[in-house]
């Protein structure tokens, strides 16, 4: 039985979800993952949850929490109820829940590891529980030979053998290898869904280890929502937040999803550590990788060995110094990595923001350029940017052209709206 929707949670929705009428059109006016986390903010400074911006006592907070939003953007979006009535009857009746991140059921690793960049909703399907669990994150590339998704598959069997739960995106190719050899080995999986969490939710193949207790299938997206390049990307850190160890089987080189969120993790968030399939035939992109930072997979033959691998690569996590944060636009970000995470001979962009004494102006552009970095992977035109940011647009004019002169940010559409994303790790000298 689906639990019935938290009236925090219903609230989120209504500020943040494109709802029923949102499918196949963009749905502008939505708070964007930044700006929800302002309001947030403004609602903690006022001792108040998201559930208190609805019902007939809420017009004079809704009034003091307008002014970055405008009062008839949130006045539009809060008075969906109707439309969200319709959607919950939609996932009640395909077995969907719907959890936000004011819910005691949000993953405690989702807040803990990403903090305000945690999904401010998660859709889901099947047993809740296995998200608190661990775990071993499985990514790779979609178009694989035979042999690499037999392997996979064979990961997938020792992983279910060990009691250690896979993690993985759903997409075809390797995801679907590992979930497809734990799953027939007994094993339990969760699902990281970027598109179409409906249509996996409903298919005949997840149907009896969803009902078994064995599956979840999550999706920070609206359940319906088709592919989206950003949303593949934006779900990374996701997987690997979940899990306690990460394995790339294949990466292409410097371009696509596994080589970007496996990069994020090496050089950036560093939540566990990160495993690469090495060997003569593992690829170009394999290696660059372990050249990053990456562990050589040490291909344990059975169930003991592998738990073996992830119990000593926990271990060696939780002795690391923890990673000091910084603050802005309520964002906790990680402070900038090491030296010795970089390729000798590069240049030190992010360090020579870093030094001690650096003005307040320098910290604050250096915790912008960190966010950009995460937040431009799609194309954005300037005024998304300023609505990311919350700044005025001559300052993120200045900031721009700053950032795309030392290579951070790059112009992807020259023809107006002009739109910028961040450039790629051989592109930033890193």
């Amino acid at each position: 039985m689906i639990e019935p929707l938290t009236s925090n949670t219903q609230a989120i929705l209504l500020l943040t979800a494109p709802l029923v009428a949102g499918r196949g059109e963009a749905a502008h006016d939505l708070l964007t993952l930044g700006e929800y986390n302002k309001l947030a903010r403004i609602l903690r400074e006022k001792q108040k949850q998201p559930a208190d911006l609805v019902g007939s006592d809420a017009q004079d907070l809704i009034e003091l929490c307008a002014q970055p939003f405008g009062r008839a953007r949130l006045d539009a979006l809060l008075g969906r109820g109707f439309l969200l009535s319709q959607a919950a009857e939609r996932w009640n009746a395909r077995a969907i829940w719907v959890i936000s991140r004011a819910d005691s059921r949000y993953p405690k690793r989702l807040k803990t590891r990403i903090k305000e960049d945690a999904p401010p909703l998660l859709y889901g399907c099947g047993e809740i529980g296995l998200l608190e669990k661990g775990g071993l994150a499985v990514v790779g590339s979609r178009q694989v030979d035979d042999e690499l998704i037999s392997f996979t598959e064979n990961v997938g069997r020792l992983s279910a053998k060990a009691h250690r739960t896979i993690i993985s995106g759903g997409a075809k190719g390797i995801d679907r290898a590992a979930m497809q050899g734990a799953l027939l080995a007994d094993g339990e999986v969760a699902g990281v869904m970027a598109d179409s969490l409906e249509r996996a939710a409903l298919a005949r193949d997840n149907r009896e280890p969803l009902m078994e207790g064995r599956l979840v299938l999550i999706s920070p997206y609206d359940p319906a929502a088709g592919f989206n390049v950003g949303h593949a990307m934006q779900r990374n850190k996701v997987i690997y937040a979940l899990a306690d160890a990460g394995l790339v089987v294949t990466s292409d080189f410097e371009k696509g999803g596994t080589w970007t969120g496996a990069i994020e993790q090496l050089e950036r968030f560093h939540f566990v550590p990160v495993f690469v399939r090495n060997g003569n035939n593992s690829g170009r992109g394999n290696a660059a990788l372990i050249h990053h930072g990456g562990r050589p997979w040490p291909n344990p033959e059975n169930a003991a060995e592998l738990g073996l691998v992830l119990s000593a690569a926990m271990e060696s996590v939780s002795a690391e110094p923890k990673q000091e944060v910084l603050s802005f636009a309520f964002r906790e970000q990680p402070a900038a990595y090491a030296d010795s995470a970089k390729p000798t001979g590069t240049s030190n962009v992010v360090g020579e923001a870093t030094k001690p004494n650096s003005s307040p102006a320098e910290e604050l552009f250096k915790t912008v350029r960190e966010m950009l970095r995460r937040e431009l992977v799609a194309g954005q035109t300037e005024a998304e940017i300023v609505s990311l940011l919350g700044v005025t647009k001559p300052q993120v004019k200045e900031w721009l052209a700053r950032l795309i002169k030392e290579g951070t940010v790059e112009q992807v559409k020259k023809t107006k709206p002009v739109q910028y994303r961040a450039a790629t790790i051989s592109d930033r000298l890193l």
